[in-house]
């Protein structure tokens, strides 16, 4: 059984500073960093287990970058709040935190499709980048859902793709593009999309537009594409 206290016992025995220099090096803080390797954190998440709510508090409470994706892989998607998740998007800091957040746990919420609409109109950078992720994520991982559940993101994403901050518009970008390859209709759907962002008197517009094309109809992603079952 863990606890907190073990769980840091844990992650002092796994610390490893080079590894924080080489973090920092792609925008991961090195605040409150212990230097573990997300297999590691992988492996430890399996081995404490889903499903701890009141653990998952704790260590999101303690504020060290291990212990916050921790949180996010070991607590209850279903008993997720929105209270919860506003609380924990605020404290945001980085890419990691968010993307790690949004991939082990939002995502997983059935909160997940609100949250993704209501974060992609906010200012704080790291809570619309949330925004744009979720979207992304749920392109991926929600293999049931119909064509016309990704349509209202398409507003969005056009609204929001002139924001010139680093992690808003790779966020953007990535929704574009993991939405445009769940299969061929909603490729075409975002290559015209794209195609309408990339008349917006935006660097940054331009960039995402430019990118999400060149992806999205290269022909091995085609290929891939229409190889895959509707919805997937």
């Amino acid at each position: 059984m863990f606890d907190l206290e073990k769980i840091f016992i844990r992650l002092e025995s796994l610390s490893n500073p080079k590894a924080i220099e080489g973090m920092a090096k792609f925008a991961i803080s090195s605040d409150r960093n212990f230097g573990v390797s997300m297999p590691e954190l992988r492996k430890l998440g399996k081995e404490i287990g889903r499903g701890n709510h009141e653990l998952a508090q704790q260590l999101w409470e303690a504020q060290f970058r291990e212990t916050m994706i921790l949180a996010a892989l070991v607590d209850d998607p279903k008993q997720l709040t929105p209270e919860q998740m506003e609380s924990w998007v605020m404290d945001f800091y980085d890419w990691e935190i968010c993307d790690q957040t949004i991939m082990n746990l939002y995502e997983k919420s059935p909160l997940a499709w609100e949250k993704a609409m209501e974060w992609s109109s906010r200012e704080e950078e790291f809570v619309k980048r949330a925004g744009f992720v979720l979207m992304a994520r749920l392109a991926v991982s929600d293999k049931k859902a119909a064509d016309e559940e990704f349509y209202p993101f398409f507003q969005p994403i056009e609204r929001e793709a002139f924001d010139n901050r680093v992690y808003v518009k790779k966020g953007v970008n990535w929704a574009i593009r993991q939405i445009g390859k769940r299969n061929i209709e909603l490729n075409e759907k975002c290559i015209a999309l794209s195609r309408g962002i990339q008349q917006q008197d935006s660097s940054a517009a331009k960039w995402v537009a430019a990118d999400a094309i060149r992806e999205l109809t290269d022909e091995k992603t085609l290929a891939r594409i229409k190889e895959r079952p509707k919805g997937r």
